[in-house]
């Protein structure tokens, strides 16, 4: 068992694929010589060479075009997509090569690709550099979506999405990079695309995914001070949807609350909400509530605090679905 940071635990399973799978090559803008802009492929480069861990041009459709070309010829490319604002250029061909080429060559060719992206806000960034894209890939037929939320699934999420013969977009919550926790790497992981409850509770339940885990925890632990149990469950994956875990926690509480950072409107929540009214309806005793950000393009950095879903909104969802 090993104390490490998220950031710190995405670097050690890099480094764990490199060296366990010469086929493994990371990819993006500033990920060689600087180490990527939070430093997540720092040393990389000087421990596997120039052409493996590759200084790519500015330009993201080039990065995933360059690594459909390598998938065919047998490569697991890593590519980094420096900022998840970034990620627009390359959504052609995301959308119309990545996620199509497996059904198109028959199931001849698969994908092997894995596409990190630093994703949501706080960090206090200017504009492009604080969205939550996640929808449109988990909308994305062929395409498996997840996201970590604390080190130890950091660590054993990519090594996953790394083996996997699928392409997959891992998004990583960039202000919980610093975030510390404990990473066993002799464990038996959980399957990639498994929820986990991560707060046992009895009163309602509260799913979140990436940055907004820690803070749906935070109003667990405060809501407890008035006498409510919350179970909070991180979803993990988006695509697809560990819909079992959700409507068993859900036909325990009688209760749901999603919560996270993107806008409300045909967000994950929507998803989650009417997968649960289709196979749970007649365990709820309260309507299904969404806590998300606004339907607004992301603030300016200084009036962010107010646009991010935090604490006190979580709460009043959950005085509100308490109330029924």
């Amino acid at each position: 068992m090993t104390t490490m940071s998220m950031a710190g635990a995405l670097n050690a399973a890099l480094r764990n694929r490199m060296e366990a799978d010469p086929k493994v090559l990371v990819m993006g803008l500033d990920v060689g010589k600087l180490g990527g802009v939070f430093r997540i492929t720092d040393g990389l480069q000087k421990d596997f060479g120039e052409d493996r861990v590759i200084d790519t041009p500015l330009g993201e459709s080039g990065i995933i075009g360059s690594a459909v070309g390598l998938a065919i010829r047998g490569y697991r490319p890593v590519c980094e997509i420096q900022f998840d604002g970034f990620v627009y250029p390359a959504f052609d061909q995301i959308v119309c090569q990545l996620a199509k080429f497996h059904n198109r060559s028959l199931g001849q060719v698969r994908m092997p690709i894995t596409i990190r992206i630093p994703y949501g806000g706080g960090i206090g960034a200017v504009e492009h550099h604080s969205e939550s894209p996640e929808a449109y890939f988990a909308h994305t037929a062929g395409l498996k979506v997840v996201t970590c939320s604390n080190p130890s699934d950091a660590y054993w999420m990519l090594r996953q999405a790394i083996e996997s013969d699928d392409p997959v977009i891992f998004f990583e919550p960039k202000r919980r990079y610093w975030a510390k926790g404990d990473v066993d790497t002799d464990a038996t992981p959980a399957p990639l695309h498994k929820a986990h409850v991560v707060r046992p509770g009895r009163d309602a339940t509260v799913v979140a995914y990436g940055p907004m885990v820690a803070t749906a925890l935070d109003a667990a632990r405060a809501a407890a001070e008035d006498g409510s149990e919350l179970e909070v469950l991180d979803l993990r994956s988006l695509s697809p949807i560990d819909t079992d875990t959700v409507v068993q926690s859900v036909q325990k509480t009688g209760r749901l609350v999603v919560v996270h950072e993107a806008s409300v409107t045909l967000g994950m929540g929507a998803e989650i909400a009417a997968r649960v009214q289709e196979r749970a309806f007649y365990s709820l005793e309260a309507p299904i509530l969404r806590v998300g950000g606004f339907d607004t393009p992301y603030p300016p950095s200084r009036v962010e605090e107010e646009w991010l879903p935090d604490v006190d909104r979580i709460l009043d969802a959950v005085d509100r679905v308490l109330a029924h």
